[in-house]
């Protein structure tokens, strides 16, 4: 039996999961205004990030079970959002991609989530929508860290072929998780190019996360002045989220500059990335300073964040 207070810890978890679910409104089973119930979308958002799952990974990976997951695989098949490939090792499971309808009816799915945490989150000002994901990036990193698995994480400097490979992640990322358009793959482009036309060895430095040999993540340390570093373009593949590859980047970022000789390091971020904001408050950043802005075809606050050295 529970002792020494974990009844009410208890209590208190099961109390915010009703809150928060009432709250997106996933209630009566669906996803805000969409006709998609809550299990249906993350079908949707594994098969819109990942290229052609078999059925039963999902079904693993989402702890669904088996015949409730092969109804939505059915109806996702009848209203032509996936095509069904029979494996070739096991021609009874199924390899599942969306179609160019399904692509189209995440893309609006995800952009009216998005719109719906947007108009939550403009009920509220700065300072109370600063302590709300920064609560919930203290709520991912505590469970992250006590569920994570160890992975095997490389970390090489930057060769010839990487800058594309940034660019287009990057900019393919952050159009699928917030909607973002093409000017973000601009400004990639335009940092990416700057980084190699000035590159100073003795004070900058790209590090490109490695699992099993393939690229997963990647991090810029830049010159700011003399005695301020500027850590640029954090990113981790979806597959490789939940490993611990951020972490490695950002605190291998931070030793790198400490090498370099500076004294403080900064860095802008927006207040929508939690997963990002969290990694870096554990890692010694402190937020210093926010500000609305319209970027990427999105009302932004960006967050400038700064710690010493």
């Amino acid at each position: 039996m529970p002792v020494n207070g974990a009844d009410d810890q208890i209590a208190a978890v099961r109390a915010f999961n009703r809150f928060y679910t009432r709250k997106l409104g996933v209630l009566d089973q669906h996803l805000g205004q969409s006709p998609f119930s809550l299990s249906e979308a993350r079908v949707l958002y594994e098969l819109a990030h990942r290229d052609a799952l078999a059925a039963k990974e999902i079904g693993n990976e989402l702890g669904l079970d088996p015949g409730y997951l092969s109804r939505i695989v059915q109806s996702f098949d009848e209203k032509g959002l996936i095509t069904r490939t029979p494996l070739p090792t096991d021609r009874r499971q199924y390899q599942l991609s969306l179609t160019a309808k399904g692509r189209q009816t995440f893309a609006k799915l995800n952009l009216g989530s998005q719109n719906e945490v947007a108009a939550m989150l403009a009920r509220l000002s700065a300072g109370d929508a600063t302590r709300l994901t920064q609560a919930m990036a203290t709520i991912e990193a505590v469970l992250e860290q006590r569920q994570s698995q160890p992975a095997s994480v490389v970390l090489r400097s930057h060769r010839v072929g990487d800058m594309g490979w940034v660019i287009s992640k990057q900019a393919a990322a952050y159009a699928a998780d917030y909607g973002w358009d093409i000017s973000y793959e601009a400004l990639v482009a335009e940092i990416c190019a700057q980084f190699i036309k000035s590159y100073d060895a003795a004070r900058e430095h790209c590090w490109i996360a490695e699992v099993g040999g393939e690229p997963v993540g990647s991090i810029f340390l830049v010159k700011a002045t003399d005695e301020l570093a500027k850590l640029r373009l954090l990113q981790v593949e979806k597959k490789a989220r939940g490993l611990g590859v951020g972490r490695a980047l950002v605190e291998q970022c931070i030793q790198g500059a400490r090498e370099r000789g500076y004294k403080r390091m900064t860095l802008w971020t927006q207040s929508i990335l939690v997963a990002a904001r969290g990694i870096y408050k554990s890692a010694g950043f402190e937020l210093v300073a926010t500000k609305p802005h319209h970027s990427f075809g999105h009302d932004l606050v960006g967050e400038t964040w700064e710690m010493d050295l």
